[in-house]
């Protein structure tokens, strides 16, 4: 199915479900951009297809979607790269990258999963790997109201789910190479998540709530 058509009916179904706010998605970038996002809740993808008209996506889906009736549709549609989230999946890697050099946009949650605490967990260092890598500028996403939990209770009182996508400024990743480079993949992993975090609820920022980095952003004493 095509991906306009599919975009259509996600967001027909998303209008029945939930009311969803969009603030600051003006910053996303025209040419390649690396989005991240934190990954609360099933939804998650959905919500982020109703905020854009892109059809340059890269995304990375869980394996076990490829068939199921709703997600599976959406990965397809976008043509996905199904992903072993279980193994070091290199293939997989390698097909992002060489689409990322044709460029696009390119979707992530750098969690890696669902976060079962409804709030952020430790990240993995892929999204900053990928965004110096292919020097493409991440767009830091920060959703709300996507939980499972939630979401299903407000299905069984026939109630929409408020829900509220944010972003914040692109910025650049740089990772110099040879001794110091896994230490600065993770401040690089840091600050993305940092910077999600701040334009959370507190309820949400878990793992990242009391970063000092997290402070100051919130404090706005750098610009971001």
């Amino acid at each position: 199915m095509k991906y306009k058509i599919v975009r259509t009916i996600v967001r027909f179904i998303m209008s029945l479900i939930a009311d969803v706010e969009f603030v600051g998605m003006e910053k996303l970038p025209a040419g390649n951009v690396l989005l991240a996002a934190n990954h609360l809740g099933r939804l998650d993808t959905a919500v982020l297809l109703c905020a854009f008209d892109r059809e340059d996506i890269i995304m990375a889906v869980a394996e076990k979607y490829r068939d199921h009736p709703f997600f599976g549709a959406i990965g397809r549609a976008v043509d996905a790269i199904w992903l072993n989230r279980f193994e070091a999946d290199f293939a997989a890697l390698r097909e992002i990258l060489t689409r990322m050099q044709k460029g696009g946009l390119m979707v992530i949650a750098p969690e890696g999963t669902r976060s079962k605490a409804e709030a952020l967990q430790e990240a993995k260092m892929g999204a900053a790997f990928l965004a110096s890598k292919s020097g493409y500028p991440v767009l830091p996403v920060a959703l709300t109201g996507t939980e499972d939990r939630g979401v299903i209770a407000n299905l069984k009182r026939f109630r929409r789910s408020k829900i509220r996508a944010v972003a914040g400024e692109p910025f650049y990743i740089e990772i110099p190479r040879g001794k110091g480079r896994e230490e600065a993949m993770r401040q690089a992993t840091s600050e993305i998540m940092c910077r999600i975090a701040s334009m959370l609820p507190e309820r949400y920022r878990g793992y990242y709530r009391d970063f000092p980095r997290v402070k100051e952003l919130l404090q706005g004493k750098l610009n971001f």
